[in-house]
């Protein structure tokens, strides 16, 4: 993504950032820590069988990839595995991504997301780090959180791919410089594919947004999975 897409697309996240609560940009955090359920919500991976023989892909991240207020079927996860398999791409693609998580929070889930799986997966898509800006949390704990991530599933022979998320304008200056280093940095630092801004083409568009205008509707998930389909197809080293 060149320097005027990065702009543009931190001008659109502006009004999510001051639209966001301290309990974090969905709204969602109930009573003792617990959070409110989309009706895609990560679902027991050991409930969901892989396609025989297919690649076991798993989508490992917030609101964004967990479908909040969408249908079952509408849902990052089940959008994708649609794209694949109108690609030719035999994958099973596994909801693991919980609304309203942290990098933090998700550093801590991970090990118990990744054993619940009937086998190791082929491919991990981390998509983090949006309510950690929304927060103001400090980017070096955003870093570290991701660093750790991807350092497990190194550990554990698991292909992964990052997308990644730009910060609001009104953090300044320093903060975006932080904050948006991290996703290339870290790509480069682990040598996996980066989709450098998940919500790129489609936030800022009423027609493909929630009326929240912080998460995609079902026509804008459409459109995510379509750019980023190509880029999980060859990471999967499909054609």
């Amino acid at each position: 993504m060149t320097n005027r897409l990065w702009t543009k697309a931190a001008l659109l996240l502006l009004p999510l950032a001051a639209a966001c609560s301290p309990a974090g940009p969905e709204g969602e955090a109930a009573p003792n820590g617990a959070r409110a359920s989309s009706a895609n919500e990560v679902a027991p991976a050991a409930a969901q069988a892989p396609v025989a023989d297919g690649k076991l892909v798993v989508a490992f991240g917030d609101s964004l990839f967990a479908g909040y207020q969408l249908g079952r079927d509408e849902g990052f996860a089940p959008a994708l595995e649609r794209r694949l398999a109108a690609a030719g791409v035999q994958a099973s693609v596994f909801n693991a991504a919980v609304s309203g998580d942290t990098t933090q929070a998700a550093r801590q889930r991970l090990a118990f997301a990744l054993d619940g799986l009937p086998r190791k997966p082929d491919l991990v898509i981390v998509g983090l780090g949006g309510n950690d800006m929304l927060r103001g949390l400090d980017p070096a704990e955003t870093r570290a959180n991701l660093d750790a991530i991807l350092s497990e599933l190194r550990t554990r022979g698991i292909p992964a791919m990052l997308t990644g998320m730009v910060a609001a304008p009104n953090l300044g200056r320093d903060y975006a410089a932080a904050f948006n280093a991290i996703y290339p940095e870290l790509a480069a630092k682990f040598g996996v594919p980066l989709y450098p801004f998940l919500l790129d083409g489609v936030i800022g568009d009423s027609g493909q947004m929630l009326s929240d205008g912080k998460h995609p509707n079902a026509a804008g998930v459409e459109a995510i999975v379509t750019r980023v389909a190509p880029l999980v197809s060859r990471a999967l080293g499909e054609p």
